[in-house]
């Protein structure tokens, strides 16, 4: 049964941890934290955990004079999702959301999603987000359907769709959580983290934007296209393996949208014969058109289709 959403008011204020990891992340941390800071619910605290910069981020961060934020220099640079770990370890909240430094919240997303957990089923809250085109200037809502909710693994698997920068999880429910963050992992960690929620319980959807995905051409899901396949085609192999997946067909949709990525990988780089071999290998479906328009258009259409997924 899926959860409508529970508009009630929480008894009390709990803390929510916010955490931000950062590697040089100066360009458009200014305007990460002063969305942070413009919070109307005010019981939360913000661990900056900085990975290293080399850039002028602390400067930045440390500018704001904001108590509510936690400055954090790791001892050594670690894997992205190592490092969320460990910004998680320092943090004392009853929830925990994340932000990365060139992204943003709306100023009521931490007051909308709260009331939620006000049903002990909900483990995880998420929403629909814009993705804002820095060189256009433009946003563009990432879902234009209904956001499910309730239990909905089959969902995620059949087509994945939410943002981390949506996300607030129970603490409780991370902790118990195996390897918490997967450090295996480089670039699906994120992807990882909340198939696996969703087996703990159910997930409530916030149909409203509520939060800005800045694409600007450097993000690092863009440049590393191939290590995001390779890591998929892993995680495929090793949890079709187990059987708590075993009876999941959607989990065959995974498949077919690693193969659609790696046509579209081709056509990045001008290798169109390789890509008519994957749409070839697709069933007919939605990727498989999509794949079919890539391959006979000009390449500015791959861009519009990695905007526009949805």
């Amino acid at each position: 049964m899926l959860l409508t959403g529970i508009k009630k008011t929480m008894s009390k204020e709990p803390l929510v941890s916010i955490i931000m990891n950062c590697y040089n992340g100066e360009e458009f941390l200014q305007e990460a934290l002063e969305s942070v800071q413009a919070q109307t619910y005010k019981n939360w605290e913000l661990i900056f955990w900085d990975n290293q910069s080399s850039d002028k981020s602390s400067t930045i961060l440390k500018s704001f004079n904001e108590p509510r934020f936690r400055y954090y220099y790791a001892e050594e640079h670690r894997n992205l999702y190592d490092s969320r770990n460990l910004a998680i370890q320092v943090s004392k909240g009853d929830f925990i959301a994340f932000l990365d430094t060139d992204d943003t919240w709306i100023s009521k997303k931490i007051e909308i999603q709260l009331p939620y957990f006000d049903d002990q089923k909900v483990v995880l809250v998420y929403g629909n987000y814009w993705i804002h085109d820095q060189k256009k200037s433009i946003f563009t809502k990432i879902y234009s359907k209904t956001l499910p909710a309730g239990d909905i693994l089959r969902y995620l698997l059949k087509d994945y769709f939410v943002g981390l920068l949506t996300i607030i999880v129970r603490r409780g429910v991370y902790e118990h959580l195996d390897n918490h963050f997967d450090p295996r992992f480089g670039m699906i960690g994120d992807f990882d983290f909340v198939i696996r929620l969703a087996f703990k319980g159910y997930f409530a959807a916030v149909q409203q934007p509520i939060a800005s995905y800045r694409w600007h051409g450097k993000n690092i899901s863009i440049l590393h296209q191939d290590k995001i396949i390779n890591e998929m085609e892993a995680w495929y192999e090793e949890k079709s393996a187990k059987k708590e997946f075993s009876s999941i067909n959607e989990l065959l949709n995974l498949k077919n949208n690693i193969t659609y990525l790696k046509g579209k990988n081709c056509i990045e780089g001008s290798d169109y014969f390789s890509a008519i071999k994957y749409f070839v290998l697709l069933p007919f479906s939605y990727s498989k058109l999509k794949l079919l328009v890539l391959i006979i258009f000009p390449k500015h259409f791959v861009n519009y289709f990695t905007l526009l997924k949805r």
